[in-house]
């Protein structure tokens, strides 16, 4: 399929091999469509969504991921500003534009007048990695949580999703959904969590992988139980095994106003590599 006169197309399982070749230039950053890209082999029918992909001379030089979450890659402004221009085409079925700094900026100010008011925008929130062992002692305790765990490992997760997002996912039906994925990520292994006494009093899980990268999602610790050094722990332990059996590379993002995380995460060896931007709505 040509590609249209901005340079914009649909990508397919043919591009495969150039897409993965596109998100290498960067792969920790592009973890997220990496790991889209080999999962489902940019199949639309298994992405539940599209990629498309943005062409200059006949090269790939950026792609936008569009399902649930919009997340645009290697996008200079001039791509950011082409993918919106095909966004415009079409009604907004994403509830999240996610991905680095300048590219969500200029993707949503081309898009703004005509998406809709957001529910929140959350331009500033350092990336950050570690691909070395963390600087303290893992806690011994943390571990893979099993189906046995349900029972504290989903409230926990409802609870953290609410505290992050400003909203329950379990609201409009969402709640089998949810529950299925918190399943999934226990079945995969992606899953971490201390207990004591059978309560959870820390968790965190891998959100997508490729053979370069882990991104990490979802650390939290009960409201009564912060200041304990229990996420300072917990997370050099979640790299440790990360790193050991999933990928080399660690990396998260978070909001840039959340101090006693990003204290956490230095604390374990987290370098801040750049900053995310998020738009919810």
């Amino acid at each position: 399929m040509p590609p249209t006169r901005h340079g914009v197309r649909l990508l397919g399982a043919n591009d495969l091999d150039e897409f993965l070749a596109l998100v290498a230039q960067d792969p920790v950053v592009n973890v997220f469509a990496d790991y889209r890209a080999r999962t489902t082999g940019l199949d639309p029918r298994w992405l539940g969504g599209e990629v498309w992909g943005r062409y200059d001379d006949g090269r790939l030089v950026s792609a936008c991921h569009v399902g649930a979450n919009l997340v645009p890659v290697q996008a200079s402004a001039v791509d950011a500003r082409a993918f919106a221009e095909r966004a415009l085409t079409r009604q907004r079925t994403v509830s999240t534009i996610v991905g680095p700094h300048e590219a969500v900026r200029t993707f949503w100010n081309s898009v703004a007048g005509s998406w809709g008011r957001p529910r929140e925008i959350r331009w500033n929130q350092p990336h950050l990695v570690i691909d070395d062992e963390p600087l303290v002692t893992p806690d011994p305790r943390v571990r893979r949580t099993t189906r046995g765990d349900m029972a504290e490992l989903y409230p926990a997760c409802v609870a953290m999703y609410q505290e992050e997002v400003g909203v329950s996912p379990e609201q409009s039906g969402g709640a089998d959904l949810y529950r299925a994925r918190v399943a999934q990520l226990v079945s995969r292994g992606w899953s971490f969590a201390r207990f004591d006494g059978g309560r959870l009093v820390f968790k965190a899980e891998v959100a997508c992988s490729s053979p370069v990268a882990a991104q990490i999602q979802g650390v939290w610790v009960p409201p009564d139980r912060r200041g304990e050094g229990l996420a300072v722990a917990g997370m050099a332990a979640v790299v440790a095994i990360v790193r050991r059996e999933i990928a080399r590379t660690v990396s998260l993002y978070v909001n840039e106003w959340n101090h006693p995380a990003r204290r956490a995460y230095r604390a374990v060896g987290f370098r801040e590599t750049g900053r995310f931007s998020t738009v919810m709505f």
